[in-house]
């Protein structure tokens, strides 16, 4: 029921009421009747009031606690993980030269084995690229020649021995080894001709091999500049040709 309805039922229930009551109590009766909903309207905006700033107050509490606020994330690592360190490639060592002889662009004077025996074999011709210089090989397997000749020459053109027939090789340039003591064909089982494709020492071809003496043809692409050295364990001779 309405304020307003129930206003009109009570003012006809006062109108019905048996014998005249005063016009002062009518008239008090329906003044407070009449302000009853304003008071009431007063309470209710109170009540709602109260409770907006309940609930004001509350979310400020919460807002302002200092247990909930977040600490900032750290920008680095955190404390007590340390990053796995990453392994670097081993460094590659560059071959020593600092104590090998010189190179030279001439004959040098005959290369003397150190206690010679009477005849070697060769097993192994190796040849390699480093920076600087190409490299051959030559690998005995019972000591070192009794000598070696290192003669370099214009042009790659050399003389087979005994047929004396000739051979042009790769290059343009050449240079002819000459060992004594010792032979290629005993234990040697590998290419006569060797075509290596490098800058320098292009190939390495074999000219003569009888009465222990053995003799290599290089074909040399550039000047025909070289050192030339024994290393032991095994024996072996090692010629380098200059590239740079």
């Amino acid at each position: 029921m309405t304020n307003e309805n129930f206003r009109r039922e009570l003012n006809n229930a006062i109108d019905q009421m048996s014998g005249s009551p005063s016009p002062a109590l009518r008239d008090r009766v329906r003044s407070s009747l009449a302000g009853a909903p304003a008071a009431t309207g007063h309470y209710w905006i109170a009540a709602v009031a109260a409770a907006v700033i309940a609930v004001l107050l509350v979310g400020v509490l919460v807002v302002a606690n200092p247990l909930n606020r977040r600490s900032p994330s750290p920008a680095g690592p955190i404390a007590g993980s340390s990053p796995t360190p990453t392994p670097s490639a081993p460094g590659v060592s560059p071959t020593p030269t600092s104590s090998l002889p010189a190179m030279v662009c001439a004959s040098t004077p005959p290369t003397t084995g150190a206690s010679a025996p009477a005849e070697t074999y060769i097993d192994r011709l190796a040849t390699g690229t480093h920076t600087g210089y190409d490299r051959l090989t030559i690998e005995f397997t019972n000591g070192q020649p009794s000598s070696v000749e290192v003669k370099p020459q214009a042009g790659t053109t050399f003389t087979r021995s005994p047929s004396g027939q000739t051979v042009t090789l790769l290059g343009s340039n050449g240079i002819l080894v000459i060992i004594h003591g010792t032979d290629l064909h005993t234990a040697y089982t590998g290419s006569f001709d060797i075509k290596t494709g490098y800058t320098g020492l292009v190939e390495v071809q074999r000219v003569e091999d009888f009465e222990g003496v053995v003799q290599l043809g290089l074909g040399i692409s550039g000047p025909a500049c070289y050192r030339s050295f024994f290393l032991s364990n095994p024996d072996r001779l090692v010629i380098d040709i200059q590239t740079s």
